[in-house]
């Protein structure tokens, strides 16, 4: 029987995220959740996953409800190991929460399923030669995580605002500037964005692509 696996950069499970799933996804599907940083305190995950000189960066949210920045680097050699776990208990479909870039993930049968080379492809479908603007979490993020976007016909336009919350701007502040830009469509790049988020970002008056809406729908397909 099909069983689907859910790997977060954070701790799992993410309140947040799987109702999401669950609304697409019928209630006969086993799932088993797991997060890179399952069972590991603040201090740990300060230690073993600190962000490094000039290292492409990663937010996430923990169980206790904070977030944390964490060296993509680090995290994608701890996430193969959590894959390998959820193929050993017996995950035919595992699916990555985070759409940020991971070169290297494997699995040995089960079907991997990242958002970042599922995202860049449709959304240039979806928005064709309109101007589509990115929210991201960690301004950061603008240049590492721009190369996935070449797909597009227009080079997007960005503004970082985190879904957790903190200083800069927020959402509705981000989409309003990306408006003003000139962006026609805003894609929220980050499995953390849930609908609430999305309707602050509606308020600019454009299109809202949602990305863990978007990716659940095409999951629920394949599963």
């Amino acid at each position: 029987m099909a069983k689907l696996g859910t790997l977060t950069i954070g701790q799992a499970p993410r309140a947040d995220i799987t109702p999401i799933l669950d609304a697409v996804l019928g209630a006969e599907l086993p799932r088993l959740h797991a997060g890179v940083l399952d069972g590991l305190s603040r201090e740990e995950i300060d230690r073993d996953f600190a962000p490094q000189p000039d290292g492409a960066l990663l937010i996430t949210k923990l169980l206790d409800g904070t977030s944390a920045v964490i060296d993509r680097q680090r995290t994608e050699r701890a996430a193969q190991a959590k894959l390998a776990a959820l193929e050993a208990a017996g995950c035919s479909t595992i699916l990555m929460l985070c759409t940020g870039h991971f070169a290297s993930l494997r699995t040995a049968r089960a079907r991997l399923i990242e958002p970042d080379r599922i995202l860049p492809p449709t959304v240039a479908a979806l928005v064709q030669d309109a101007q589509l603007g990115i929210i991201v979490p960690l301004a950061e993020q603008i240049a590492s995580e721009a190369g996935k976007w070449a797909p597009l016909a227009r080079p997007p336009i960005y503004a970082a605002a985190s879904p957790y919350g903190g200083d800069g701007l927020t959402v509705a502040e981000a989409a309003e500037a990306l408006a003003e830009r000139g962006a026609n469509i805003l894609l929220m790049d980050c499995m953390g964005f849930v609908e609430r988020h999305r309707q602050d970002a509606a308020a600019a008056g454009l299109p809202v692509i949602l990305s863990n809406a978007l990716i659940a729908k095409i999951v629920s397909e394949v599963v």
